[in-house]
């Protein structure tokens, strides 16, 4: 079942930057991103999941989250997650302002179904996914692909709401 997220958007020249690393990896014939060519498709940073989220729920997320936009961010290294199939990512390096936005959606949706434990406060790994399921040979294919990555520090500018069930998004705040 796909699961309902809030997720965090990066400023025009962030995602620009993950959407080039998207490229390289898929111009290596690998698993990238820049597969789902879906409209919806961005740049993003998971902020909670659920299999639902109440109306109640969205309208505390939108009081509580935008007095933390903008907000400065800064992708660091490759990030590699999972144990059979992997995840390639940017780790999104956690600072006090990331913490508190984090900290807010995971206030507000602990009254949501499902919150998987990835997500709750204390237990985030915050990321922006370049590339999913790829077998051990490849994982080492991506980091060659993409070479030596370098810092990149962009903003978060908005916070949206993605519901699988309806496929659309549309924005919390910013």
């Amino acid at each position: 079942m796909p699961l309902h997220s809030v997720e965090a958007l990066l400023d025009d020249a962030t995602s620009a930057e993950v959407r080039r690393e998207w490229e390289l990896l898929a111009a290596a014939g690998l698993p990238s991103q820049a597969a789902h060519t879906g409209a919806t498709n961005a740049p993003h940073l998971t902020l909670s999941v659920a299999s639902a989220v109440p109306d109640f729920v969205e309208r505390r997320l939108t009081d509580r989250i935008a007095a933390h936009l903008p907000l400065p961010v800064r992708l660091g290294g490759l990030l590699v997650l999972g144990s059979r199939r992997f995840v390639l990512a940017r780790l999104v390096v956690p600072d006090a302002g990331l913490l508190a936005l984090h900290g807010a959606v995971a206030e507000a949706m602990v009254a949501c179904p499902d919150v998987p434990e990835p997500v709750r406060a204390g237990r985030w790994t915050p990321h922006v996914t370049l590339a999913r399921g790829l077998g051990s040979r490849q994982v080492g294919e991506a980091l060659a692909a993409l070479g030596r990555t370098r810092p990149v520090d962009g903003t978060v500018t908005s916070v949206r709401r993605w519901d699988p069930d309806a496929g659309r998004v549309w924005g919390l705040a910013g």
